[in-house]
C-alpha cells in the first residue's frame, strides 16, 4: 500500500443520497423559506457544484444563516439513512484498505445528527478507525484542523508515514494539502456539471481507477 493511512470524505465520496430524497427535502426547505428550488439549484446546492455553497446561496439571494437551519429542520435522520447508498467503488476501496490493515478515518461536513444515523444504519461505522464531523468549533474543510483532529483520533502523524485524503470536492483537496497530505479527487459529476476542473495529486472518476502509485499494487 503506497499510503500508510487514509482519510475520506463521506457524502459524495463513500455514500450518496437518492434524488427523490433531495427533492423532497428541498420542497420542505422551499416551504420554510417561501421560494421554490429548480432541479438545477437542488443538484448544485446538494453536491456543492459551481464553487463554495455559501457563495452560491448568496448568488441565489439566500442567506446561508437562514438556509442551513431550514435544511436541517427539513431533514429526518431515518429517512436520510433509508435513502442513502454506498458507492460500490468506495466499498471496494474500503475492503482493500481493510485487507491491507491500513488505518482509515472519515472527516465530513455532514451534520452529526444525520451522519451518525447514516453510518449506523448502513453498518459502516466498523469500517472506520476514526469518524469526525466538522463544526464551527473544529473548523470546516479546507481548514486543516478537522484533518489534524482526525489524524489525532487515528493515532497517526506525519512521522508515521505518508497519508492521503480522498474526497469529491475542492474543499477536500484543499484540506488535504493544507494539512500536508496528498489528495485524491473522485469526480462523481464531471467538470462540465461542476463548472471547474479540480486539481489533485490523483484524479479519478471512480476509486477503481486508482493505480499502483496509490494502492501499491
Amino acid at each position: 500500500m503506497a499510503y500508510d493511512f487514509w482519510l475520506l470524505d463521506l457524502d459524495g465520496t463513500i455514500v450518496d443520497v437518492e434524488p427523490d430524497y433531495r427533492h423532497e427535502v428541498f420542497e420542505a426547505v422551499g416551504d420554510r423559506l417561501g421560494r421554490a428550488f429548480t432541479d438545477s439549484e437542488i443538484e448544485t446546492l446538494w453536491h456543492g457544484l459551481g464553487g463554495p455553497r455559501s457563495e452560491k446561496l448568496q448568488s441565489l439571494g439566500l442567506d446561508p444563516g437562514t438556509f442551513w437551519p431550514a435544511l436541517h429542520e427539513a431533514e429526518d435522520p431515518g429517512a436520510r439513512a433509508e435513502a442513502t447508498y454506498v458507492h460500490d467503488d468506495a466499498a471496494a476501496l474500503l475492503d482493500e484498505l481493510d485487507a491491507a490493515g491500513v488505518p482509515v478515518g472519515v472527516v465530513t461536513h455532514c451534520a452529526p445528527f444525520l451522519a451518525n444515523e447514516v453510518v449506523d444504519q448502513l453498518d459502516l461505522r466498523s469500517r472506520f478507525d476514526a469518524f469526525v464531523t466538522c463544526s464551527d468549533d473544529l473548523g470546516w474543510k479546507p481548514d486543516p484542523e478537522p484533518v489534524h483532529h482526525t489524524m489525532t483520533r487515528l493515532g497517526v502523524d506525519h512521522a508515521d508515514g505518508a497519508g492521503v485524503l480522498a474526497g469529491d470536492g475542492p474543499s477536500d483537496v484543499g484540506a488535504a494539502w493544507n494539512a500536508g497530505l496528498d489528495a485524491v479527487h473522485v469526480e462523481r459529476h464531471g467538470p462540465e456539471r461542476r463548472g471547474q476542473c479540480v486539481l489533485a495529486d490523483h484524479r479519478v472518476e471512480r476509486f477503481t481507477e486508482l493505480d499502483e502509485r496509490v494502492l501499491g499494487n
